[in-house]
C-alpha cells in the first residue's frame, strides 16, 4: 500500500493542505495514520477520488474526436518565424507546449488570452515515478 501525505496529495490534486483535511473530516476522503502518528491517504483511494472528482473545464470546440487528452486551456505565449511557431498554452496546472506551423497558428488566431484546446494523441508516453514517492 502506497501512502501519501497530506501535504503532497494536495499538491498531487491542486489543492491546499486544508482542503484536504475537510475532505478528510468530512468523509469524503479515508485516511490512516502512519508510524509517526500523521494522517496519511493511501495511494489507491487518492487516485481513486480524483477520478471521480475530476471536473475538466468544458471543451469549447465541441467536436467529436478519436484523440481522449484534450486539454481545454489558456494561450501564453506565440513565438513565430517564417515557417513555424512554438505556442505555449497554460492547461490547468501544466504548461503544455506545441510547435506548429506559423501559417496554421496565423489561421487559428493563436495569441496570449486566447482559449484553446490542446489534443495530444502519441503513440509513445512516457511514465516516470519520483524517488520520493513510491
Amino acid at each position: 500500500m502506497s501512502s501519501i501525505r497530506i501535504k503532497d496529495a494536495a499538491a498531487l490534486l491542486g489543492v491546499s493542505d486544508d482542503t484536504v483535511r475537510r475532505w478528510i473530516d468530512g468523509g469524503s476522503l479515508a485516511a490512516t495514520k502512519d508510524e509517526s502518528g500523521r494522517k496519511v491517504v493511501d495511494g489507491k483511494a487518492l487516485a481513486d477520488f480524483a477520478r471521480e472528482h475530476a471536473t475538466p473545464p468544458p471543451d469549447p470546440l465541441g467536436v467529436g474526436s478519436s484523440a481522449r487528452n484534450r486539454l481545454v486551456g489558456l494561450v501564453t505565449k506565440v513565438t513565430a518565424d517564417k515557417v513555424m511557431a512554438e505556442v505555449q498554452m497554460q492547461c490547468g496546472p501544466f504548461t503544455v507546449v506545441s510547435l506548429i506551423s506559423s501559417e496554421s497558428a496565423a489561421e487559428l488566431g493563436l495569441e496570449p488570452g486566447k482559449v484553446a484546446v490542446a489534443v495530444v494523441k502519441a503513440t509513445t508516453v512516457i511514465v516516470e515515478t519520483p524517488g520520493g514517492m513510491s
